[in-house]
């Protein structure tokens, strides 16, 4: 195996280390999550297992990392969807219904991001250090508040604490919607052979769209209540 030599300066180390993020990103186009091994990144990153963990400590903390760039770029990308297709003089109710059906158009255009978030709690948060987790942790703290600087600027209705909470449990929806759209070879079977398990079968974009606005509208309607005292 071709290996690179040890990257010297900061400089060169940022390098090596991006160069893994985009060998990563690119494993994920082809497989899941799930199926992107450390061997296998160290090998198509063209390094030694013992020189891949000098850049990164594990495969979970390379995989979390790629999960932020790739939140922070939805989010970049985000406002201009909204702006396009939300119109501040709409009813509240509109403009909830359109803004979740924007969040998760965009979010349905971007698999990896979306399969990375099914993975982060069970799988990705795990077998890392204190440092890694924190510094992840931080960073999705940074993502929930610029997505929901987003949504309040099309819902201003939505007070701070309760956009924000919107926007974690948005978050957290898409994956756990994620995972169950995409079922096991067995399960498919049994779907397929009986027409009343495949009722369980939950499709991406429709499952989270429904979730998404009845999560917007909801809050929508409790911080209308709460304005009124009801």
């Amino acid at each position: 195996m071709t290996t690179f030599q040890r990257a010297r300066s900061e400089e060169a180390r940022e390098i090596r280390r991006q160069a893994i993020l985009d060998t990563a990103a690119q494993m994920l186009a082809e497989m899941p999550t799930s199926a992107v091994t450390l061997n296998e990144l160290s090998r198509r990153s063209r390094l030694a297992k013992s020189g891949f963990l000098k850049y990164f400590e594990s495969r979970e903390a390379v995989l979390l990392e790629l999960l932020d760039r790739a939140w922070k770029q939805w989010i970049a990308e985000l406002g201009v969807h909204l702006d396009e297709d939300v119109d501040t003089a709409w009813s509240s109710t509109r403009r909830g219904t359109e803004v979740a059906a924007v969040l998760t158009r965009t979010l349905s255009e971007q698999p990896q991001l979306c399969d990375l978030l099914s993975a982060q709690a069970g799988v990705l948060e795990h077998n890392v250090s204190a440092e890694v987790a924190s510094r992840y942790k931080k960073a999705a703290l940074a993502n929930v508040a610029a997505l929901t600087e987003l949504v309040r600027a099309r819902l201003p209705e939505l007070g701070p604490d309760a956009a924000e909470q919107l926007c974690a449990q948005i978050i957290m929806a898409t994956g756990a919607v994620w995972t169950h759209s995409r079922p096991s070879t067995g399960m498919i079977a049994a779907y397929e052979a009986d027409p009343e398990l495949a009722k369980m079968r939950l499709p991406f974009t429709a499952t989270l769209e429904r979730m998404t606005t009845t999560l917007i509208l909801g809050a929508l309607t409790l911080a209308a209540n709460a304005g009124t005292g009801t």
